[in-house]
């Protein structure tokens, strides 16, 4: 089971006030995901830019429209995510009580957790297979 730990951002994460995050943010952070690697958990985890270095894709009856950045509606945003795989809901939900707060210990801070999709939680289906093959494809680092 893959679960997304989903750093929501927040007022200074969009500032980006600082051009190095907190040393201790970053050394909490680093050791948490070093525990995770150790425990063969880990799949990825990242940090994600300011929304005014991105942009969105509308869709509608006009078709497609790109929107730049930045959003407004702060809490509404991704600061950055850390993927998992566990063996159940209560391992994950385990890691994710142990997450640091990535603002600054004391500071308000959001983290979510949402479960990944597997292949096998889809109806068989010729769409469904032609997904099967994409890891193939999929870019390596």
């Amino acid at each position: 089971m893959r679960f997304m730990i989903i750093v929501k951002s927040c007022a200074e994460f969009e500032a980006e006030t600082r051009p190095d995050p907190d040393p201790a943010v970053m050394a909490a952070m680093a050791s948490y995901h070093e525990e995770l690697a150790r425990a063969g958990v880990l799949l990825e985890g990242n940090g994600l830019q300011p929304s005014r270095k991105g942009w969105r894709v509308h869709y509608g009856a006009q078709g497609r429209q790109i929107v730049d950045g930045p959003f407004t509606e702060v809490k509404e945003l991704i600061a950055g995510y850390t993927l998992i795989q566990v063996r159940s809901r209560e391992e994950a939900l385990e890691w994710s009580r142990r997450f640091p707060n990535p603002v600054r210990e004391g500071a308000e801070a959001v983290v979510e957790v949402r479960q990944v999709y597997e292949m096998e939680d889809f109806a068989p289906s010729e769409a469904l297979e032609t997904f099967k093959t994409v890891d193939q494809y999929l870019a390596k680092p």
